[in-house]
């Protein structure tokens, strides 16, 4: 079982991402794969869940609230902004960049499908990695 924190999560839609506490690719949400009340499911709450590849990307399965024993104290609940680049060459992080384009997807477009998200998201951090705009991982 992996644990992580929901980065957001729509209750109406029934989805949302959650980022592992290992790092590395956000994982897709969804409504019916949560054990405890989907009212509880809230941006920067812990939850340890099973991890599968569907295909289209990774996906959170058997999602529950974490303990307080599971939970890492480090991380805050909410990822800050990534900061402008001062000088030319300057780079951000894949997981902040995926977290950035993730909250601009939303906002821009909020009939995107998660999927259509997932699949958005793959291709802009692949292409800014190519660039140099972002580090690799």
């Amino acid at each position: 079982m992996t644990t992580g924190r929901i980065l957001r999560f729509d209750e109406v839609r029934g989805y949302g991402f959650i980022a592992p506490d290992e790092g590395g690719e956000d994982v897709f949400m969804h409504a019916n794969d949560l054990l405890d009340d989907k009212h509880l499911f809230q941006a920067g709450v812990v939850v340890a869940f099973d991890v599968e590849d569907s295909g289209r990307g990774l996906k959170a399965s058997n999602i529950s609230i974490a303990s307080s024993a599971d939970a890492p104290a480090a991380e805050p609940a909410v990822v800050p902004p990534a900061p402008r680049a001062d000088e030319p060459g300057d780079t951000v992080s894949a997981a902040r960049f995926r977290g950035e384009i993730t909250e601009t997807l939303l906002a821009a477009a909020p009939t995107l499908t998660a999927a259509q998200i997932v699949q958005l998201r793959r291709q802009l951090v692949q292409l800014a990695q190519d660039h140099g705009w972002v580090e690799p991982g």
